[in-house]
């Protein structure tokens, strides 16, 4: 199975980058072992002066036309489910033993994901009521599917 992060913006060098590119590796490296392969981290922008609600809009038409074909879509809001790292390696397990080819994680910009996003979505994923950094949530999302893959391999990493 191949995992997906499509996000919004792009991100400069600095802490934040140095932090993703260190769990992507991992996450790589780990995954390659239990049938999880990591696609390059994708991110889209669009540069021309929208309104708020055609901003969003477009900016969930280049999530989508980044994501893999037939992925199983995974949408970041603050408004999905918020769950423990052990349920979230039983579910990316899950996907990954029933078949799933490719999950795309779709992390919106600074005014959130489409409606038409998280309706299409498969799963909502959230990290607590709290409102993240869109730049921010996708070092944490790496670093929770590299958690993920430690847990789903019996790798120490996770100490629950």
């Amino acid at each position: 199975m191949r995992v997906q992060i499509c996000a919004v913006g792009r991100l400069r060098t600095g802490p934040e980058k140095q932090l993703l590119d260190d769990y992507l590796s991992r996450l790589d490296a780990a995954g390659r072992a239990i049938g999880i392969a990591t696609a390059p981290l994708v991110e889209v922008e669009e540069k021309r002066r929208l309104d708020a609600g055609s901003l969003k809009a477009r900016e969930g038409e280049l999530l989508r036309a980044a994501t893999a074909k037939g992925a199983l879509i995974v949408a970041l809001d603050e408004r999905g489910r918020a769950e423990p790292s052990d349920a979230f390696a039983k579910r990316l397990g899950d996907w990954r033993d029933g078949g799933v080819g490719d999950v795309a994680f779709l992390i919106g910009g600074a005014g959130g994901l489409a409606p038409e996003i998280r309706k299409g979505a498969a799963h909502i994923l959230a990290f607590g009521p709290a409102t993240w950094p869109h730049m921010l949530a996708r070092v944490m999302l790496a670093e929770q599917l590299y958690r993920a893959v430690t847990i789903l391999s019996g790798h120490p990493y996770h100490r629950a």
